[in-house]
């Protein structure tokens, strides 16, 4: 006799009530990954944020 696994019943359940939060953390975090990863030397130089945190 196999047992019932609530999980799948879980996991369908809950997905329907949060991709939307999933959906906006991986846009964000997308968009944050590609903005950081496209910043430079010069830009570091010149950004008050980046002089100021050096202290």
């Amino acid at each position: 006799m196999r047992l019932f696994d609530p999980w799948p019943v879980f996991f369908k359940r809950e997905f329907k009530r949060t991709w939307p939060f999933l959906v906006g953390f991986a846009v964000t975090g997308t968009l944050i990954t590609k903005f950081t990863a496209s910043l430079t030397e010069e830009d570091a130089k010149n950004s008050k944020f980046v002089q100021y945190h050096k202290k």
